[in-house]
């Protein structure tokens, strides 16, 4: 049994098991549980990036971007490949390299049988 400190988030929870999403974009379909994570969407619209890094000029919509961003200035590569000595800032950066290692190429062009491992080396191939 879940207790609550007040009836909002006892109402938030509730929503949980409904499937109710009361906060609806007015730019697009798109509709959220909470008014929050509705904020944040709308930067999306908006444009709006309050996320400063303080090494250079660059804003981000998220905070998680900016830490994530951070990492290009102090170096910081958490993500170690267990096959060789690569190590990544971007855990995704670390799943795409690891394809390297086990021949996985899950982009399949649909006009031939060419397939790539990296999304945008996909793209650019349809491009030609």
């Amino acid at each position: 049994d879940k207790a609550f400190s007040n009836s909002g988030n006892l109402k938030t929870h509730q929503t949980t098991h409904t499937g109710e999403k009361p906060y609806q974009c007015n730019q697009c379909d798109k509709a959220f549980l909470q008014k929050s994570d509705l904020k944040k969407h709308f930067m999306r619209h908006t444009g709006e990036k309050p996320y400063q890094c303080n090494q250079c000029d660059k804003a981000f919509s998220k905070s998680g971007n900016l830490k994530t961003h951070q990492m290009t200035h102090t170096g910081d590569k958490p993500h170690q490949c267990n096959q060789c000595d690569k190590a990544f800032s971007q855990s995704s950066n670390l799943k795409t390299h690891q394809m390297t290692h086990t021949g996985e190429k899950p982009y399949q062009c649909n006009q031939c049988d060419k397939a790539f491992s990296k999304s945008g080396n996909l793209k650019t191939h349809q491009m030609t």
